[in-house]
């Protein structure tokens, strides 16, 4: 996931309606540190190339989908229901390979998805495709180490990965990297880093930097904030400074639509600091909401998202099946079948081990190509959108194979 990967929001008022986007964004920062926030974490570890389980060839693969189901959340039971659609969608579309799914409740808990991880390796269960949390996938990564089982998660944070665990989620470093990349290709390659004083923020500037160590750009400084109305008020004359001396051609921002973004794209350019000759750069996603296109401060702004074509196809097809559009990350466990689908479909007993999950010309998904590492990141093709007159307007697609542009 971009991290954030959707927003009730109502319609942001002239004023940017800073009080209660910054209610929400501590309440989004609780769900976003669950998801994200572990530092020290059991299950990481330098894989073997051959961890994993064998299979049978000419029998259905057993694959087990732990979802957060369970847990008395309305939120949680629309997840787990569109995790378990998207993954039943694709088995229905496989060609040539049959997945035997049994699905298990963590009830968004570390301790039950640990013990679920347990009970469907016990139920014969080669691979684990989930759970959602960073702190859940972790336990079951731990309850199953010892039992040679690969967990593919839909967690985005790249600190569980590792061992026997996998991250399926978009990253902040895949994100960074798409956009650092690309700056620097267009002549914006100067780059200051916007972040707000919180840890998930501080993690999406840390990703930006070693985007910039890793590219041919250069860091032109680094500028922080508080992340209260106040805050940012009385920081704003001292970041503009520094973004004007420091002769910075890009500034990128850490913020979302939900938190910080809107306030911080305004005074900006209140401040001096001219979006037509100092390119804006998001690390979340701009186009959610909807509304926030709109904003006049994100006008001429870059951010990155999966290839829209193909994530239109697999909404319409998604819709026309259940009659309800999935949620942002159902396409997650779509892509997860399709990737044990692929191996299973080789005919070789090997085919969940590391050294299979990890081929170097990755899958196709419903969002575009991906692949995974051997540390338990993942690789994943994404275009680079710019806004243009309250639209989304992709200005580099997708890639369509690794070692293109766009890597």
């Amino acid at each position: 996931m971009p991290v954030c990967i959707g927003s009730s929001m109502p319609c942001l008022g002239k004023d940017f309606g800073m009080f209660s986007v910054f209610v929400r964004t501590r309440k989004a920062i609780g769900l976003l540190l669950a998801t994200l926030g572990l530092s020290a974490l059991a299950a990481c570890g330098v894989p073997s190339p051959q961890a994993g389980q064998n299979i049978n060839p000419g029998k259905p693969v057993p694959v087990a989908l732990l979802v957060p189901g369970g847990s008395g959340s309305a939120n949680d039971a629309n997840l787990a229901a569109s995790l378990e659609n998207a993954a039943r969608m694709a088995m229905a579309e496989l060609s040539g390979v049959e997945i035997d799914l049994r699905v298990y409740n963590t009830g968004g808990s570390p301790n039950q998805a640990g013990a679920m991880a347990t009970k469907a390796v016990n139920d014969g269960a080669k691979i684990i495709l989930g759970p959602v949390f960073a702190q859940s996938a972790n336990a079951a990564g731990v309850a199953v180490s010892r039992r040679n089982v690969n967990v593919l998660s839909f967690s985005n944070n790249t600190d569980i990965a590792g061992g026997n665990v996998f991250v399926l989620g978009n990253t902040f470093e895949n994100v960074a990297n798409r956009l650092v990349r690309y700056a620097a290709r267009s002549g914006k390659g100067r780059i200051m880093v916007l972040h707000g004083n919180d840890p998930a923020e501080v993690q999406g500037s840390n990703a930006i930097r070693a985007a910039i160590a890793n590219s041919s750009a250069t860091l032109a400084g680094t500028a922080s904030f508080d992340l209260t109305q106040n805050g940012i008020i009385n920081a704003m004359p001292a970041i503009s400074s520094k973004v004007k001396s420091s002769g910075a051609q890009s500034v990128f921002f850490t913020s979302g639509t939900s938190g910080a973004l809107p306030f911080l794209a305004g005074l900006l350019p209140e401040n001096g600091v001219d979006p037509t000759t100092t390119q804006f750069i998001g690390l979340q996603r701009w186009d959610i909401p909807s509304n926030a296109l709109a904003l006049p401060g994100v006008q001429g702004g870059w951010f990155a998202l999966p290839d829209p074509g193909l994530s239109s196809r697999f909404a319409s097809r998604y819709q026309a099946r259940y009659g309800a559009a999935p949620h942002p990350i159902a396409g997650l466990a779509y892509d997860g079948i399709a990737a044990i689908g692929a191996l299973a479909k080789s005919g070789r007993a090997n085919a969940l081990t590391t050294t299979a999950l990890t081929q170097s010309q990755g899958f196709v998904g419903v969002n575009g190509i991906f692949r995974l590492r051997p540390n338990g990141t993942n690789e994943r093709g994404l275009a680079v959108a710019q806004v243009r007159n309250n639209q989304v307007v992709v200005i580099d697609p997708a890639p369509r194979s690794f070692g293109g542009a766009g890597f």
